[in-house]
């Protein structure tokens, strides 16, 4: 049998605990050994630990204090993350289909992880790392951003539905597709990014970067475009993107 399968305390209605955890480390040779799938782990104190590699795919981590803790290359799919994951290092951990709403990842790690069809609704990303990282057809409405680096980011089919992406970084991104409706993108820097098709209308983009952009049949009805920086290139998109009226 597994040792990590064993409940050493044969109750398996009690989420295990940061004790629990670093002795199955030990037992096992290593966090990257460690697999706790589908296990409650509800509310557990894992902060500023190394647990890369490990397996925690469908897990309940709700509530779980995880600031500072380094899960890069970890196994996180389906797992319940609303949780503390502040500062927490989790580049090129698998996120997919995870739930993360209200989770907070201010100032976390997420460098080219993937993030594909997760929910991040509320949740809190302000200063957060995600770059090169998988968020094709997440869910990150009325989520916080703001200055959070996403340069060169798979945001295809995401939804950004309020969102506050304020002085955010989106240079490179592919947004093909990505529904941004009353998105704040004020100051963002959107140089380079692939906005074909998407939906930022009502969405406030003053002052932001779109210089290199793609904006071939982008909504931005009712969106506000004051102030925005745009190359030649890009403000041809503009004129044919849907509900915009240019000024020279």
């Amino acid at each position: 049998m597994s040792l990590n399968n064993i409940d050493t305390r044969d109750r398996a209605d009690m989420p295990l605990t940061r004790a629990d955890i670093e002795q199955r480390i030990q037992m096992v040779g290593g966090s990257d050994k460690l697999d706790v799938s589908g296990q409650n782990l509800q509310g557990i104190d894992l902060s500023v630990i190394d647990l890369s590699g490990a397996k925690f795919s469908g897990a309940d981590l709700s509530g779980a204090n995880l600031s500072g803790t380094i899960l890069s290359g970890a196994d996180l799919s389906g797992a319940n993350l609303n949780a503390d994951l502040s500062g927490a290092n989790l580049s090129g951990a698998n996120l997919s289909g995870a739930n993360l709403s209200g989770a907070d990842l201010s100032t976390a790690i997420l460098y080219m992880a993937d993030l594909s069809e997760v929910n991040l609704t509320e949740a809190h990303l302000s200063g957060a790392d995600l770059s090169k990282a998988r968020l094709n057809n997440a869910d990150l409405s009325y989520a916080e951003l703001s200055g959070a680096h996403l340069s060169g980011a798979d945001l295809s089919e995401a939804h950004f539905i309020n969102a506050d992406l304020s002085e955010a970084d989106l240079s490179g991104t592919h947004m093909s597709g990505a529904h941004m409706s009353r998105a704040h993108l004020n100051g963002a820097h959107l140089n380079g990014a692939d906005l074909s098709g998407a939906d930022p209308m009502n969405a406030d983009l003053s002052e932001a970067d779109l210089s290199g952009a793609r904006l071939s049949e982008s909504n931005l009805s009712g969106a506000s475009v004051a102030g925005v920086l745009i190359s030649a290139e890009s403000k041809e998109d503009l004129l044919h993107a849907i509900g915009v009226r240019w000024s020279t």
